[in-house]
């Protein structure tokens, strides 16, 4: 058997005795302890979400997005391809970036400095050949997670608000940040509640069975905290309200 190094015994320290499955406020409150004794940095706190569901049917394919009440702990670059006006009321709203043809030739050069790409519908057929690189960055635009929109402003506040994309996997999995380690207690159980409260709503109606397998919360180099699945609409309403 491996021997456990210095961080992964202290780690192993901290969470003796913690009970597991958890609720969604005493799981954060270890990790936010277990983090504050062993990592430097300001991690990224990450709920991962295994559903029983059966993706191969396309009435059972998540996809959706979410606005977190306190963000994402970090300055969203918002790109928007757009023409004329919609230029403008793009950069008016707080883009980063905003253009035709232009941006299009930047990023078809290899230039990805953006977080969030909006495009209008009329500009969609000009972004066809850029689906092979924005694809697998997972940065093209979409109608389902209101990236595809004529209402560019709105869309540009809601990415800088702390709008986030999440969706089930081959697996049924969702993997989607949730905010920062060093976040206030409270505005992380809000963030994670909210995120999982959007998963709940999205259930299809087809799917049969117990549809939340397993919910876990961690950090970017921390252990995994599980959390109570069974009791988590539960949990969700006395955070949320």
């Amino acid at each position: 058997m491996a021997k456990l190094t210095k961080k992964q015994q202290k780690t192993k320290e901290l969470l003796a005795g913690f009970e597991q499955p958890a609720s969604i406020s005493a799981a954060i409150d270890k990790l936010q302890e277990v983090s504050k004794e062993i990592s430097k940095f300001n991690e990224t706190v990450e709920c991962h979400m295994r559903l029983g569901i059966d993706v191969k049917h396309a009435d059972q394919q998540i996809r959706s997005t979410v606005v977190l009440p306190a963000g994402l702990g970090k300055e969203i670059r918002v790109c928007v391809i757009a023409k004329g006006a919609k230029v403008t009321e793009a950069k008016e709203a707080g883009a980063d970036f905003a253009g035709t043809e232009d941006i299009i030739d930047k990023i078809s050069g290899g230039w990805f400095e953006f977080d969030t790409l909006i495009a209008t519908p009329d500009c969609m057929g000009m972004l066809g050949k850029l689906g092979r690189v924005l694809g697998p960055k997972g940065l093209m635009p979409n109608p389902k997670t209101g990236t595809v929109t004529l209402d560019v402003a709105q869309a540009v506040k809601a990415a800088k608000a702390g709008k986030v994309e999440f969706r089930a996997d081959k697996q049924g999995m969702i993997h989607c940040p949730v905010g920062k380690i060093q976040f206030n207690a409270d505005d992380l159980k809000k963030n994670f509640a909210t995120l999982a409260e959007a998963i709940l709503k999205a259930k299809p109606s087809s799917a049969k069975g117990t549809y939340v397998k397993s919910v876990y919360v961690t950090t970017t180099m921390g252990p995994s905290i599980k959390i109570d699945s069974k009791n988590l609409a539960a949990d969700v309403k006395e955070i949320v309200g």
